[in-house]
């Protein structure tokens, strides 16, 4: 029980660290495949701890990456990145959207421990008026258009502090510990390409959390029995004919046309005996002017399932709309993975080992076993491919009050919750190591 009180001690003496680690990722926020400064700051982070440190290539496989930004954004974030404070050599390994970070800390024979922590931005506008405490603080995103509005920040400080009192207690370890700082898990794009590399392949144990609102309530760990939605986030681009509308509208093929007929029919998909289901096209760009046949539509859509296999029958059922849709016009389409995520659902043993450690090595208060789940989350990724080879996962909420709901500008949370979620993780990893 000893290191558990040493590791507390050293979480809580932690938390003004935490604090400015977590507002210096948030005044600095970079989206999904850009967070160049944040990957190089992490990395070296690790390194003067003593990890053992990958980055670049060595974390995502090139090809497995989803929703990469044009190559002329990469640069343009590359170059703001190093005129932030980002830190060479590590920047120029994450260059041309290669972010992300693996820290490993090997302590003999033992079990493998992964645990991840996402580190991107969402493309959203900060609120900058005085009543939204980052803005007051002077910790607001100078990075315009890219927010933290989800917790991500605090995810990263939580890493970077779980990886200090890991170090420091190496001599109590028993196995090896993975600290996974991932990319772009907002649009649900980063996970996959980690998986990809391999790096899942030899987990015995999956270790996950998000900051979640506690909404008055006590409680400041969240375990839920629910599964994530699996879904896929498709582009589409229909291609036609411009044309005169008013001299020769028959010559022209109407993309615009095309794209209104999907949207119509997508919203109309029958349900799936397979679990519930979700459709959404979130935006359509489409023409030129309104005497001009549109001859390029480009539409954002995504699809949800309760499960993998609902997911899939959506999906499916999505692209053979659209394909007709641009048949019945005489356009074309292209259609592009930019996302996806499978269902996901925390092992019942793990989240019944969650639940005591909180309450008799860590006195945290976890909130009752709960079967609501919601939302997707790339995570799965990482947690079935753990599953695949006999492992186990944990995913679990940091429950903290909230200030503005998730993905909206005016978001923020508590930063003592910080403490809690360091805890919790470092915890679960002494008692998955067998350590009392």
């Amino acid at each position: 029980m000893q290191i558990y009180e040493t590791m507390k001690q050293q979480a809580e003496a932690l938390a003004p660290h935490m604090q400015e680690d977590r507002r210096d990722f948030h005044r600095y926020a970079e989206s999904g495949w850009c967070e160049i400064r944040t990957s190089s700051l992490i990395a070296q982070r690790l390194a003067g701890l003593g990890y053992e440190v990958l980055t670049g290539r060595d974390v995502c496989r090139d090809e497995a990456r989803m929703g990469l930004p044009l190559k002329a954004v990469l640069e343009d974030q590359y170059q703001r990145a190093l005129e932030q404070g980002a830190v060479q050599p590590w920047a120029e390994q994450a260059r041309d959207g290669f972010t992300g970070v693996i820290g490993i800390l090997r302590c003999g024979e033992g079990p493998v421990i992964a645990m991840r922590f996402d580190i991107d931005a969402l493309g959203v506008v900060e609120e900058t008026s005085e009543l939204h405490r980052p803005a007051r603080a002077g910790f607001g995103s100078v990075n315009r258009g890219m927010m933290h509005a989800c917790g991500h920040d605090g995810h990263a400080a939580i890493g970077l502090a779980v990886a200090e009192i890991l170090m420091k207690l190496r001599r109590e370890l028993k196995g090896t510990v993975k600290l996974i700082f991932q990319p772009a898990e907002e649009g649900v794009r980063g996970a996959r390409a980690i998986v990809a590399h391999g790096h899942l392949d030899d987990v015995d144990y999956l270790l996950a959390s998000h900051m979640g609102d506690s909404q008055g309530q006590p409680y400041q760990v969240g375990l839920s029995a629910g599964e994530t939605l699996a879904t896929s986030k498709l582009d589409v681009t229909f291609r036609g004919c411009a044309a005169h509308a008013g001299m020769i509208p028959e010559q022209g093929r109407n993309a615009l046309l095309a794209a209104a007929t999907a949207v119509l029919n997508l919203h109309a998909i029958p349900r799936s005996s397979e679990g519930e289901t979700r459709i959404n096209v979130g935006t359509l760009h489409a023409g030129s002017g309104r005497n001009v046949i549109c001859d390029q539509a480009v539409m954002e859509l995504e699809v949800r399932g309760a499960n993998t296999e609902a997911n899939r029958y959506m999906e499916d059922y999505a692209r053979r709309i659209v394909e007709a849709a641009a048949a019945m016009h005489g356009c074309t389409c292209d259609i592009k993975l930019m996302g996806a995520a499978e269902s996901m659902k925390s092992d019942e043993e793990m989240l019944q080992l969650c639940s005591r450690v909180c309450r008799d090595k860590l006195g945290l208060l976890p909130a009752p076993l709960s079967s609501l789940a919601g939302g997707s989350e790339d995570c799965s990724y990482l947690m079935n491919r753990v599953r695949e080879t006999g492992g186990k996962g944990l995913y679990f909420s940091t429950l903290t009050p909230c200030s503005g709901p998730f993905h909206s500008r005016t978001f923020d949370f508590d930063e003592t919750a910080l403490t809690a979620a360091v805890q919790v993780f470092c915890g679960m990893a002494f008692c998955l190591m067998g350590i009392e």
